[in-house]
């Protein structure tokens, strides 16, 4: 039986680009990009067609912001997406190699991110399971102080760009995978959670801020209704574009009132 032709739309990197700047992307802006390649239809160059074609859309004074998360460094009695017997817990605990921001992968963030962290010029921040990556003017001051006891907060990327007025891309994402709502969990009553994790001299255990996305649907239909958000479609994929602060600051008055946690 022969292979059916792919279903369209068909995008290529200059409808990638056209599309974000018809969606309201400027030259010049800082932006952090949540994607899902999948959803876009069929991509000619994939992965890296999308890359080209944000950076077309920022140009060079602009600056790409990718999750380049790492969540299987952590404690393997955690896991459940395959979970793992018991009996190997120590054994993975002792030999998992610990976070190196040049070649370890991304995991469970797409491959858009994981095309970002290995383009030449790249930058990745400290922290070993919350990384971002960056490309473009102003992607170190972005990454540089990532703090390792601070996945998502104060001394993260995301307070840095709450702090340059960057924007949010939704492209193919929904709210549910928006990162900068993490930002308001620190600012808000969440508990602590001791986190365990692979380091440089064994293993490791952490106080950090207790972090979920939980009703974060909800939180970003609340916020589309009530804010400012652009919205359009890119290929298949519906795309929101939205300011970060303004993401930040609504979450911060909806978390206590919707999902209390203290």
């Amino acid at each position: 039986m022969p292979t059916p032709p792919p279903t369209g739309p068909l995008v290529t990197r200059g409808t990638i680009a056209a599309g974000l700047r018809e969606l309201g992307v400027r030259t010049g802006d800082t932006l952090l990009a949540h994607t899902s390649l999948s959803s876009l239809g069929w991509v000619c160059g994939g992965p890296v067609a999308v890359v080209q074609g944000l950076l077309d859309a920022l140009g060079p004074s602009g600056t790409l912001v990718v999750p380049t998360q790492t969540g299987d460094l952590s404690d393997p009695a955690l896991w459940t997406s395959p979970p793992v017997p018991e009996e190997w817990w120590d054994t993975v605990r002792a030999a998992t190699p610990p976070y190196d921001p040049l070649i370890t992968p991304s995991r469970g963030v797409g491959v858009v991110p994981e095309t970002v962290r290995t383009w030449p010029g790249a930058l990745r921040s400290a922290h070993p399971q919350t990384s971002f990556a960056a490309l473009g003017a102003r992607a170190a001051e972005v990454v540089a102080d990532h703090a390792t006891d601070c996945r998502l907060g104060e001394r993260s990327p995301l307070a840095v760009l709450e702090r340059l007025g960057a924007r949010v891309l939704l492209l193919g994402a929904g709210y549910e995978a928006c990162t900068a709502f993490h930002l308001a969990e620190y600012r808000t009553d969440s508990p602590l959670v001791e986190v365990g994790r692979p380091g440089i001299v064994g293993w490791e255990r952490v106080t950090e801020v207790s972090i979920t996305s939980d009703r974060f649907g909800e939180l970003g239909h609340d916020f589309e209704r009530d804010r400012p958000v652009l919205r359009g479609t890119l290929g298949a994929a519906p795309a929101r574009l939205f300011p970060l602060p303004d993401a930040v600051a609504y979450a911060e008055r909806w978390l206590p009132l919707h999902r209390p946690r203290a």
